[in-house]
């Protein structure tokens, strides 16, 4: 289990005692690519790094990564902190002007960047929108959907063994690992710094939560650029001695067969995930007995939902969590809580976090303090003042409550939360109530203008396949279980919602599209 190596405080030791403790076991198994064991996973790191110390990387220097979920993501990103540089992950849905802006804010001396991949030639767009600004030092491509001699070339440099020894001892549990975005759902992303300590300590307080071992096989499809798919997955895997199963985009169909193929056991993801797989026409036709945890969050979780993954889809353990960039896991659920503690809680706190609620009220921002709580925001001390209080609590912009045993429930984000009439609405609320909808996949609620009442409710619904359902309907749903305060005035149907990296709405950009 992951306690066992809770001295374990940097990177680079992470992946030396994962090559000698689970040197036999597989590392990362590709559905295209190879099948590499913890021992060679180890060596082809080490290359890695040693390739970028012989190009000139120094300990501290930032290497950027913009590439999709694949094994040369992890030996990019292992190798970038095995050479003691500090990572930053950048995500792979930002067109070439928003990768530039992290790549420059971030100073980064390298790059890690796709090849051609679903049609878009991202190094291409980035030069477009760097025109004389200048691009990162060294830039390695990545072969994702044909070959790249870049890759290749690149490794043909190497650091002496003992160049390499050295860095990788150099490195310390307070130096800064990595840099992550914030997803930026209200305003322009911030850059959120994490120790090698702090990583290390988010990945194995998820790993005991979710009984993580080496027996297990994790079908990642969370993007490895944001923090769960890189901390809860590559690190998660890699102190417990795991196997990656890295999917490059998800596809339910695809997810199922590699489910069966792979015997996958752990198997995280937002819920609209595990509705795409129960409601696939595929599922019962291929063998998902394997499947042992489930770990979600990022959205509302209806009770049903929880009930159906264990019962049709023969998960054991389904969790849920509560996380943000600045604090990766703050609290989660434990196996062998009931469906309704999971459905309607995001857990209580884990890896080390003490969770308040601000204020007198029952209800109110969630307040998190502990030793995962981000260094600060990249050359913004302004910003991280705002976030972190002279007693070392980080103001979430969260709205939750605790329950007697602290249990935590999420109840809105500060800014969603809109006046109706004079009252406040809590639009997760509403998402809750929809949720029980038997036509209800998913749905939205936002507040919009209204000359009378300030602001009224706005749903965005997305129907499971073959149902149907009218805004006349949802509404009188609506009356049933809400005051009428609460009641959407209006109901849109959408096949699709705009999506963070994490798999949860963007509200803000629903906003947007309703002014």
């Amino acid at each position: 289990m992951a306690g066992d190596d809770a001295v374990i405080e940097t990177v680079p030791a992470a992946v030396d005692a994962a090559a000698h403790k689970y040197a036999g076991h597989v590392a990362i198994a590709e559905q295209a690519g190879p099948v590499l064991t913890y021992a060679e996973l180890c060596e082809q790191v080490r290359r890695v790094a040693g390739a970028l110390i012989a190009n000139g990387i120094e300990a501290g220097d930032r290497v950027a990564i913009w590439s999709p979920n694949t094994h040369h993501w992890v030996l990019a990103g292992l190798g970038a902190l095995y050479a003691g540089a500090t990572l930053v992950p950048v995500n792979t849905r930002y067109t070439g002007h928003e990768a530039l802006d992290v790549i420059t804010r971030t100073k980064s001396r390298a790059l890690f960047v796709a090849g051609p991949f679903l049609g878009a030639d991202r190094l291409a767009n980035l030069a477009q929108a760097a025109g004389e600004a200048g691009l990162p030092e060294l830039i390695v491509r990545i072969p994702v959907e044909s070959p790249e001699p870049s890759w290749g070339e690149f490794l043909e440099h190497a650091a002496s063994e003992e160049h390499l020894d050295a860095r990788a001892a150099a490195v310390r549990p307070d130096h800064v690992s990595d840099i992550l975005f914030t997803s930026g759902t209200t305003g322009r992303s911030k850059g959120a710094m994490s120790a090698h300590r702090q990583a290390l300590g988010v990945a194995r307080a998820w790993a005991d939560c979710a009984e993580l071992s080496s027996t297990d096989r994790y079908l990642i499809v969370n993007p490895f650029f944001h923090s769960f798919g890189y901390k809860a997955g590559i690190l998660a895997c890699l102190l417990t001695g795991a196997a990656m199963v890295p999917q490059l985009v998800f596809d339910a169909g695809a997810a199922i067969r590699l489910i069966e193929e792979q015997r996958i056991t752990v198997f995280p993801g937002a819920p609209t995930l595990y509705v795409s797989i129960l409601d696939h026409p595929d599922k019962n036709s291929h063998d998902l007995s394997s499947l042992r945890v489930a770990v979600t969050g990022a959205a509302v979780v209806p009770v049903a939902l929880v009930e159906r993954m264990r019962a049709e889809l023969s998960f054991g353990t389904v969790l849920t969590a509560y996380g943000l960039t600045e604090a990766v896991v703050a609290t989660m659920c434990r196996p062998g809580d009931d469906a309704e503690t999971i459905a309607t809680t995001s857990g209580r706190a884990a890896a080390g976090f003490e969770v308040k609620i601000a204020g007198s009220e029952r209800t109110g921002e969630i307040l998190l303090r502990g030793p995962n709580v981000m260094l600060g925001y990249l050359d913004d001390e302004a910003a991280t003042a705002e976030a972190i209080d002279a007693d070392g609590w980080l103001h979430t912009g969260d709205v939750g409550h605790l329950n007697e045993r602290g249990y935590l429930t999420i109840t809105d984000r500060l800014k969603d939360m809109y006046i109706c009439g004079g009252f406040n609405v809590y639009p997760a609320e509403i998402e809750q109530a929809l949720a029980r909808h038997e036509a209800v996949a998913e749905s939205v609620v936002i507040g919009v203008p209204d000359d009378r009442l300030g602001e009224v409710g706005k749903a965005f619904i997305v129907l499971r396949q073959g149902t149907e359902a009218t805004p006349g309907e949802v509404r009188e749903f609506c009356k049933q279980r809400l005051a009428n305060f609460k009641v959407p005035r209006y109901v849109e149907f959408r096949t699709e919602l705009p999506r963070n990296p994490a798999g949860k709405p963007l509200k803000r950009v629903l906003r947007e599209e309703s002014t």
